[in-house]
């Protein structure tokens, strides 16, 4: 993934008494701000993982991004503590698929060669029943969809989609089209946003023994288990603001062009963004009210909405006011 360009608008030095760099959390902290890539097994639900997960570790609070069916496998990225509120940037990223359908009569490879075509770009799809949203047609977009490997009847395949797509629905439709009828066999995930199976995913076993090792004092296990809630953020663009900003973000207030130091290039009017403390901390999720370039030559406004706070409250120190209240008319 290229690197985000950068607008500086400011320089400041970020002050060393407040926060962490994200690669140098104290434990304590990594367990509150901590994501973890994790590879579920087949057979549990995705709920009872994360269930496991929070008793493992010993956190009060830990919740999963995009469901996985007990029979499927692959990456769950699970987040820890305040992390848990940043879960939503997930879903704004692709994910990669890889399975086996297996066909109920053969067809020629030409037709299905072509039928395949046929699902990607935009597809509609009715949710499953045992589905936990309402099952109300929807689109959603498919962008890549190869057929990687076959023998009779079994075919694998690789699929990159939007979050929110169902790949045993879309195998479901490819057969009522082909007019043979399909069966999903075996599916896993591996790709979600910035997460890639490729990278390294951490199993049950290995977050186990990271658990065991840090309690004999070695760290660099369960660090490499856990990952700091930043790395989730991928390619979302990024509103970097001064040490004074940061509390009163944590306290929901809109971001104001004088308290911003630096913005991602391309920022476009109601863009997602990663609001971020001077040292690359996630402070909050936002939305832009402005774009790049009004942010680069205005002097004031407001220039990102606070949409989902992620940094506790006080971890910097409070250097604003609150307004008084506006004073009533006789």
């Amino acid at each position: 993934m290229p690197p985000l360009k950068i607008v500086v608008l400011d320089e400041e030095e970020a002050d060393p008494e407040h926060g962490w760099l994200p690669s140098a959390r104290p434990i304590s902290a990594l367990l509150d701000y901590g994501m973890i890539p994790l590879d579920k097994p087949r057979g549990p639900t995705s709920h009872e993982v994360v269930a496991w997960v929070r008793r493992l570790v010993g956190v009060e609070k830990a919740g999963h991004s995009g469901t996985l069916d007990p029979p499927v496998s692959g990456l769950l990225p699970i987040g820890l503590g305040q992390a848990t509120k940043s879960l939503s940037l997930l879903l704004l990223f692709p994910k990669e698929y890889r399975g086996v359908m297996r066909l109920h009569s053969s067809v020629p490879k030409r037709r299905l060669d072509a039928v395949v075509q046929e699902f990607t770009g935009e597809i509609f799809q009715r949710p499953p029943q045992r589905s936990s949203v309402s099952r109300r047609t929807r689109s959603r977009t498919v962008h890549e969809l190869q057929l990687t490997e076959s023998a009779g009847n079994l075919h694998m395949f690789r699929c990159l989609c939007q979050s929110g797509t169902y790949i045993r629905k879309l195998v479901y439709d490819i057969g009522e089209v082909l007019g043979v009828g399909a069966t999903m066999v075996e599916l896993r995930r591996t790709i979600v946003g910035p997460f890639n199976e490729s990278q390294g995913l951490t199993t049950l076993h290995q977050l186990n023994d990271a658990v065991f090792r840090l309690k004999q004092g070695d760290e660099v296990p369960i660090r490499k288990a856990i990952l700091p809630v930043e790395e989730s953020l991928g390619s979302t663009k990024r509103l970097v603001v001064r040490d004074s900003t940061v509390d009163a973000v944590c306290h929901g207030a809109r971001v104001g062009i004088p308290g911003i130091l630096s913005v991602s290039e391309g920022v476009a009017k109601d863009d997602p963004l990663a609001i971020l403390s001077p040292k690359g901390e996630l402070v909050a999720v936002g939305k832009a009210l402005l774009s790049t370039d009004e942010i680069r030559s205005l002097k004031r406004g407001l220039a990102s909405s606070t949409e989902r706070v992620i940094m506790k409250r006080s971890t910097y120190p409070k250097l604003w006011k609150k307004q008084p209240p506006a004073k009533k008319l006789a």
